[in-house]
């Protein structure tokens, strides 16, 4: 069973994580060009920055690929939205215990954000595990 066409993942993916990739950059030269401080913050988080372009660029190889009807693009995506899901999760988990009680609208506006994306993400999983689209990625 097909959950999602197999060229709407693929250019939803592409097209998202190419739009974070290049917001991504829109905002670094933004803050190197901002003087002296603000490239010293941005110094010190370039690893946290280079994990996050890796794992962008991962979700735009995996749509590229689903697109172009590669095998490796299965796996590759796969990983992305494992990967996504993680990192929002924690992120959230990070962002509520760090908020000042109360934290009900906080929580509800962390849900309305995850749910959605869990939900794309895992229709792109159990698509992507699908005996048709193994036969259309091998």
């Amino acid at each position: 069973m097909e959950l999602l066409p197999l060229s709407l993942i693929g250019w939803l993916y592409t097209l998202v994580s190419g739009g974070a990739l290049a917001l991504g950059a829109w905002l670094i030269a933004g803050v190197h060009l901002g003087g002296g401080e603000a490239r010293r913050q941005l110094a010190a988080r370039t690893l946290d920055d280079m994990m996050l372009l890796g794992i962008w660029i991962l979700g735009l190889a995996g749509g590229i690929g689903v697109l172009l009807g590669k095998g490796w693009s299965r796996p590759v995506l796969e990983l992305f939205c494992w990967a996504l899901m993680v990192l929002l999760a924690l992120s959230a988990w990070s962002r509520l215990r760090a908020a000042a009680p109360p934290r009900a609208t906080l929580a509800l506006s962390l849900g309305l954000l995850l749910i959605p994306v869990f939900a794309l993400c895992a229709a792109t999983i159990l698509t992507l595990r699908s005996e048709s689209a193994l036969r259309a990625l091998s």
